[in-house]
């Protein structure tokens, strides 16, 4: 069974949108690769971090929402470990109760968007 998780990774603010949309592709690529299913992502754009992560006082988060076997986790981490362009990152499995917030915050963003 699929579990359904939610990563979040900084990457090094040095990035051209190319580079930034390359390193995006290549961890959505290594998810659906592993037959995994991605079912949310946001691009919330270059931040302040609260403390200095090598010597950089911002950075860009991406946030990915989706379902994969509990093995891949290990090889995703692995993988963001590896990359240069990752400088921190966080992902951990959604229970029902968070998956229904995630679900629920989403559908309020749509409809106060169709509001407007």
């Amino acid at each position: 069974m699929k579990n359904r998780y939610e990563t979040v990774f900084i990457a090094t603010p040095v990035l051209s949108e190319a580079q930034m949309k390359e390193a995006v592709d290549k961890f959505k690529d290594l998810i659906v690769k592993n037959k995994g299913e991605i079912r949310h992502e946001e691009n919330w754009g270059l931040k302040k971090l609260t403390y200095p992560i090598q010597k950089k006082s911002t950075g860009f988060y991406y946030l990915i929402e989706f379902e994969a076997e509990g093995s891949f986790i290990q090889t995703l981490e692995l993988e963001y470990r590896r990359d240069e362009r990752i400088i921190r990152f966080l992902t951990f499995k959604m229970d029902k109760y968070s998956v229904e917030y995630a679900e629920k915050k989403r559908s309020n963003k749509t409809a106060a968007k169709v509001e407007e």
